[in-house]
Order: C-alpha cells, then sequence, then structure tokens
C-alpha cells in the first residue's frame, strides 16, 4: 500500500534554524531597500525639469534629417538610371538573338 503524503495543518511543525531565519530577514530588509529608494528616484525624476531643445539644436537638426532625404533621392535617381541603362542593354541583346 502507497504511503499518504505528509499534510500540512494545524498540527505541523515548522523547524527554522537561526541561518534560515537571517537569511529571510535579510532577503525582506534588502527587497524593502530596493522598493523605497525606486520609489525615491522615481519621485525625483518626476520633480525634473524637461531637457528643452534650444532652436538652433532644433533647426540644425531639421537641416540634417532635410539633407539625408535629399542625398537619398539624388541616390534614389542616379539607380533608376542605371536600371534604365541596363534595361536598355538587355532589350538590345535579346533582340539581336
Amino acid at each position: 500500500m502507497a504511503e499518504l503524503p505528509p499534510q500540512i495543518g494545524e498540527d505541523t511543525k515548522v523547524i527554522l534554524d537561526l541561518k534560515t531565519i537571517g537569511l529571510i530577514v535579510s532577503f525582506i530588509i534588502g527587497l524593502a531597500t530596493t522598493y523605497f529608494t525606486l520609489r525615491s528616484d522615481i519621485a525625483l525624476a518626476m520633480e525634473m525639469p524637461k531637457p528643452e531643445i534650444s532652436k538652433i539644436e532644433f533647426d540644425m537638426k531639421d537641416e540634417l534629417i532635410r539633407q539625408t532625404i535629399m542625398d537619398t533621392q539624388d541616390d534614389v535617381e542616379m539607380i533608376l538610371e542605371k536600371l534604365d541603362k541596363l534595361d536598355e542593354r538587355i532589350y538590345e541583346i535579346q533582340k539581336g538573338n
């Protein structure tokens, strides 16, 4: 006959040594310390002023983005021209055969 697993109830005895109790207390203290540190950091971050972007910085970034777009557009146009030339060459090769 199989043995029944132990039942946990009011009569169950839990034995903890000082080392285990110390580990549990240390874990709880560490967890609480982390929680309160994070709360204070979040509260501090909410009070800090938002960084301001100056007009000059905004204009420079805007100009850089616009220049990048124009360079990309020029590259695409050049690729399209080369593609058209390749299409013409392939057509001429096929026409000759």
